[in-house]
């Protein structure tokens, strides 16, 4: 039980990798805060969690907006008491060359992979301040280390998000805070689903491993960084791609 009675907080929780991150929080212990923007998915993941015989508390909000931002950490200290974990999972794609890219989807990528955790993360900083305990765990992604072609938005917002969560390991570490990042590779996700076959094949050559990541192998990355196993380490990327990025 690595994260036995504390509290975290996962936002994009309703599918995938932040659902499969929100469900190994609590089979080791920790009560979950649901974030996802559709009110009906994070309420279905938060039934998943309550027959692990912990408390989940579905939040559903935009991240983009700071003020949701901040009245949702403010209802789960008020629900919870306390606010210990902070993963920001949530995030979106809008590929396109560069060439073509619409000013639209460039700032939608940028404001809910990167201002979207920057909002959390400012709004939680007080809490974990107060009590002088925190974990912050982004995901990123290889692609915000390697870049991709067609993903300028979601590499800058990824790459932005590692720098951030530098920046925040810098800042908080005397208050007992730390903040790493996961960076996965290529995960089965419904995002990676509807990829045609011959895209997923030229991808995957690219993979020592020769496969696809599972959302429960990056729920075990954050996990560990989440516990007391990594007390030690701030300012971190763990880069989670089955050796694509070496």
């Amino acid at each position: 039980m690595l994260v036995e009675g504390k509290i975290a907080l996962v936002t994009g929780a309703g599918r995938g990798i932040g659902r499969a991150i929100a469900l190994a929080l609590a089979r080791h212990g920790a009560d979950v805060v649901i974030n996802d923007v559709l009110a009906e998915t994070a309420e279905a993941a938060a039934e998943e969690v309550r027959p692990l015989g912990r408390r989940a508390l579905a939040a559903p909000g935009n991240i983009t907006d700071p003020k949701q931002c901040k009245e949702m950490i403010e209802r789960a200290v008020t629900e919870f008491s306390r606010l210990d974990i902070l993963v920001n999972n949530a995030g979106i794609t809008r590929d396109q060359l560069i060439v073509g890219m619409k000013d639209e989807d460039w700032d939608l990528v940028l404001n809910v992979n990167l201002k979207g955790a920057f909002n959390c993360i400012r709004a939680a900083l007080r809490p974990m301040s107060r009590q002088r305990f925190g974990r912050i765990i982004n995901i990123a992604s290889v692609v915000g280390i390697m870049g991709n072609v067609g993903q300028a938005n979601y590499a800058a917002s990824k790459g932005g998000l590692i720098a951030l969560t530098k920046t925040v390991a810098r800042e908080m570490a005397s208050r007992n805070i730390t903040c790493n990042a996961v960076a996965p590779g290529f995960i089965q996700t419904d995002m990676t689903a509807s990829l045609k076959p011959e895209i997923k094949e030229a991808v995957i050559k690219q993979v020592p491993l020769g496969r696809m990541g599972l959302a429960e192998e990056v729920a075990g990355c954050v996990l560990f960084l989440a516990s007391d196993l990594a007390a030690y380490v701030t300012g971190h990327v763990l880069v989670v791609d089955g050796g694509m990025a070496m």
